[in-house]
């Protein structure tokens, strides 16, 4: 099912970058090819439409460019095309030939309901291998100069920007094909003068290894400059004198392919943009500087349009979708986590890696993860020592789990009961034992941090932190409890990315130690839970998700919350798009409202974390990529959410 979204007001656009069918020099015929696209893309809420280079005339002219029928027949086309346009919702870029004070550019046509705003002519003009267009034209002046073309008086240079009234955050630009291809594309200055959308016009011909090529710059360029690029390119219907065309439409953010429609396949590329997270990375990058001098400015109107968003919107941003790609991003964190851990090991002359193990997945994460540091220092598993510590709501599942995955792993084996001395501790502290409360819960998670640091103190180790991100987001530790190590590997792992690597491991010890595999197997099928209340029947009473929330929300909201800042509307109407047929909008809001309650309340736990490697884009480290008083209010973020209650 998809949601309506209000797309203006959280900061998007639908883009399509589309190869019209084209006969070569027909320009009538062209013209109508093009006006039905931009129909039916209006029709489909498509708010900017790019074309090929060309589009009007083809880009396989050769010397009909300077015939004065194809200039006049490719004016006329424009002049219908801006007829056509009218009442349209999307602004159009059309390739076309201009002649200005006796000279030829090759130019993209922006035009918006009726109203042509600009003329943009290609800079960089290739006369290598199969290309001659400096045959025809001149390379386009920067400085916009008056024209007057298809009975409209417009501006035509380098220099234009054309901006949206009611959306600021789209800013649109224009480059033609081989200006993205050299070595300082006339997009970096586009970008930096505000450009957050750059439309590529393109008539680039097919070879061995172009496409990937292709993609690399489009994804690069976008990259680059924080931006989303349009890369439109030429087609069937070209001349194939000499060349092929593909039409290889892409579509890309910020580094991200969205939208690619494969060589040959005659498909265009369409998908939303979010200028909203451009504009938040770009104040977020301080080498990002902006220098508009030059540069003209033509604003246009579009009416604000809700849409129902074709754009996926994963419900795991943390985990790729793809299962090649997540293997081999599973991989690389593992790596990342080990190599962190075999650094600390090694600078500090530790004897042995210090944990406990509780038979859940953050422990079972942290214990594969020294398992690993250790062959990377070329050491024994017996210098793990892994402590089991059961209390009173242990499970004889997760004890067992726990003892199994040790003795696997071939891991030296400490089993410490401190049922006893929580009793003592409570005995002393007047804490009633049928009192379930903060306290009886903290006293146990105390207990066994006390536990591993005396037992690294006897052994010349260190202790190895198990919590993870999501835990850290939520404050869902215990203050100087399991919150406390002394190298924390799992520190920048959110729980749902947690589950994937304990996956991943599982799944690649399948074929050489079955048992191994077995015992991961069954730690991803308990449910999540600190084990500090007693167990009913020997089952978990305690189960997390119960309690704060499911994880998979929290890392949703973790992830737009704080790496692209988003406002709480923002992430409310993304997780409904992604979450929507899992969750209702009254459930989504609840838990939202849980989580920046506890992550505001809860910053003083993370003023004060142990060291731990950074493996991803979202940390929350108070030396790294996270600052934040301990004492900020939640009431402005709270009060957005009770409005769209």
């Amino acid at each position: 099912m998809k949601y309506s979204f209000p797309a203006f007001e959280n900061g998007f656009i639908r883009a399509a970058a589309a190869s019209p069918a084209l006969r070569v020099a027909d320009c009538t015929y062209n013209a109508d090819q093009i006006i039905g696209v931009m129909r039916e893309y209006a029709e489909k809420n498509v708010q900017l439409l790019c074309l090929p280079e060309f589009a009007l005339t083809g880009y396989t002219c050769s010397d009909l460019f300077l015939q004065d029928t194809l200039l006049r027949g490719a004016e006329d086309g424009l002049a219908a095309i801006l007829k056509a346009s009218e009442g349209l919702n999307v602004v159009v870029l059309v390739g076309l030939p201009v002649r200005h004070n006796g000279k030829l550019y090759n130019c993209a046509a922006v035009l918006c309901n009726g109203e042509l705003l600009g003329l943009v002519p290609k800079v960089h003009l290739p006369n290598y291998g199969e290309f001659y267009e400096k045959r025809h034209f001149i390379p386009g002046m920067r400085e916009p100069e008056c024209i007057e073309l298809a009975g409209q008086e417009t501006l035509i240079g380098t220099n234009l920007l054309f901006a949206c009234k009611q959306l600021p955050a789209f800013v649109l630009a224009a480059e033609v094909c081989e200006d993205l291809w050299s070595p300082i594309p006339p997009s970096c200055a586009h970008a930096l003068a505000g450009a957050t959308v750059v439309a590529n016009l393109s008539a680039s011909d097919e070879t061995v290894g172009k496409a990937a090529y292709r993609r690399a710059l489009v994804c690069g360029q976008s990259a680059r400059l924080l931006c989303a690029y349009l890369y439109a390119d030429a087609g069937h219907g070209e001349s194939t004198t000499d060349m092929t065309f593909a039409g290889h439409n892409l579509i890309a953010e910020n580094g991200s392919l969205l939208a690619d429609a494969a060589p040959f396949a005659g498909e265009d590329a369409v998908t939303e943009l979010d200028l909203g997270r451009m504009v938040q990375e770009r104040q977020r990058n301080t080498t990002f500087m902006p220098e508009a001098n030059g540069y003209a400015t033509v604003e246009f109107e579009l009416p604000p349009v809700d849409l129902a968003l074709i754009r996926p919107v994963s419900c795991t941003p943390f985990v790729p979708q793809d299962a090649a790609t997540r293997a081999e991003r599973c991989e690389l964190i593992l790596r990342i986590q080990a190599e962190g851990l075999a650094k600390r090991m090694e600078h500090t002359h530790a004897k042995c890696g210090v944990l406990g193990i509780s038979g859940g997945l953050d422990s079972t994460l942290a214990v594969l993860i020294t398992g690993i540091a250790m062959g990377l220092l070329e050491r024994p598993a017996s210098d793990i020592i892994a402590v089991t510590m059961p209390c009173f709501g242990t499970t004889d599942r997760t004890r067992d789990n726990a003892v199994e995955l040790a003795q696997r792993l071939g891991a030296t084996l400490r089993r410490i009961d401190i049922g006893s001395s929580v009793k003592s501790h409570f005995r002393d502290i007047g804490q009633s034992m049928e009192d379930h409360d903060v306290t009886f819960e903290n006293g146990q998670a105390r207990e066994r941090t006390q536990v591993l640091m005396d037992i690294a103190n006897q052994t010349g180790g260190i202790v190895v932190g198990t919590g993870d991100l999501s835990e850290l987001a939520l404050g869902w530790a215990t203050y100087n409890g399991d919150h406390m190590s002394m190298y924390g590997v799992n520190a920048s792992i959110p729980k749902t990315l947690v589950r994937h690597l304990v996956a991943f491991v599982a799944g690649d010890k399948a074929a050489e130690d079955e048992a191994l595999s077995h015992v991961l197997e069954d730690i991803l099928d308990t449910p999540v839970s600190p084990e500090l209340l007693p167990a009913i029947e020997g089952r978990i009473s305690q189960k997390t998700e119960d309690l704060v929330g499911p994880y998979e929300l929290h890392d949703f909201f973790l992830y737009y919350a704080v790496r692209w800042a988003f406002p709480p509307r923002k992430v409310l109407r993304l997780a409904e798009h992604a979450f929507g047929r899992c969750y209702d909008r009254a459930t989504i809001l609840k838990w939202l409202k849980t989580f920046y309650r506890r992550f505001f309340a809860q910053q003083f736990k993370r003023s004060c974390l142990p060291d731990g490697p950074k493996v991803g884009s979202v940390t929350l480290s108070p030396r790294g990529d996270w600052r934040m008083p301990s004492d900020a209010a939640a009431a402005l973020w709270l009060d957005a959410l009770e409005e769209l209650a």
